[in-house]
């Protein structure tokens, strides 16, 4: 089959990049592994693409199917090509926004397809040698955000509550474009007794994932996925999260705690070492590999192509 693949970022999105980029990456080379023709339309790279991956600065027609990332407001002119977007965003009831959404959205979640009334959905999966295993942990938690502007959001009041009720260590890791917020955001972890390690990529955040006791991921918002708690799982970190969005789909009882308040927050970090890092593994790679999204979308562009 031959797929075209739009996603306005320089390659590789894993310097510097946001999750959903990372994830068009990783399902790119996982189509070409399994043997399609990929065709991506890129910003730039400052990589070799995988094997199989030809890369574009615009859209091109000569594929069977098209895989669109724009903006869901923007118009796009597919040549009368079949096409699929895949949606990262949670539903917010914007009247405009799901004016758009059609039968071609595929959804990353359960839980966030069934917000959008559809039970189309494919899981992101990640790439197991970005990240690395341990079985051994530090005595630190970690809380990892891309934007910190975000950080209250995904939760960051609950996390620092539970440094000030448990003086447990913990580790936060996110930046910002705007680098005045950035600093009064170091400032504001250091007057807490937090660590605040910027904005981490590569080896260094693979090392951070590894060497947690467990990922603090207590969202405020109905989470469409929560890519960290694919790249905790699959460094054997378990993962604390809330009860919001899809967290309860993708933490079971093996890998982790799904919590309701701050006291369910306290008991799981008294339980954390109750869970196995290789049970996290396992499940990661089972659920969460780039190869079985991969086989899972070209599941999709098959009904597509009908």
């Amino acid at each position: 089959m031959r797929i075209l693949i739009s996603s306005n970022h320089k390659y590789p999105a894993k310097i510097g990049g946001v999750g959903s980029q990372r994830i068009y990456d990783s399902l790119a080379q996982g189509l070409a592994e399994l043997g399609h023709d990929v065709y991506y339309q890129l910003n730039g790279w400052s990589e070799p693409l995988p094997k199989g991956v030809t890369a574009s600065h615009r859209l091109t027609y000569d594929a069977d199917i098209l895989h669109l990332s724009h903006f869901i407001t923007e118009s796009v002119d597919t040549h009368g090509r079949p096409w699929v977007r895949t949606y990262h965003a949670p539903n917010t009831g914007d009247k405009v926004l799901l004016s758009r959404i059609g039968s071609n959205f595929i959804f990353v979640s359960r839980s966030q397809a069934r917000s959008f009334a559809s039970e189309r959905f494919v899981y992101n999966g990640i790439v197991p040698s970005d990240y690395i295993f341990s079985e051994t942990k530090d005595d630190y938690f970690l809380f990892i955000v891309k934007m910190l502007e975000r950080a209250q959001l995904k939760g960051l009041e609950t996390a620092t509550a539970l440094v000030e009720r448990l003086g447990l260590r913990l580790v936060v890791a996110g930046s910002s474009e705007n680098k005045d917020l950035e600093h009064q955001f170091a400032r504001m972890c250091r007057s807490k007794g937090i660590e605040f390690a910027g904005e981490v990529y590569g080896t260094r955040k693979a090392e951070l994932f590894a060497g947690a006791r467990a990922l603090l991921f207590p969202t405020r918002q109905d989470e469409p996925f929560g890519l960290v708690t694919a790249e905790a799982l699959i460094s054997g970190t378990p993962v604390i999260c809330s009860n919001r969005g899809a967290c309860p789909e993708l933490v079971t009882e093996e890998v982790g705690f799904v919590c309701g308040d701050l006291d369910a927050y306290v008991r799981a970090i008294e339980r954390i070492d109750e869970i196995l890092p290789s049970a996290c593994r396992e499940k990661a790679l089972k659920e969460f590999h780039y190869q079985r999204m991969a086989r899972d979308y070209v599941k999709e562009y098959e009904r597509e192509l009908g």
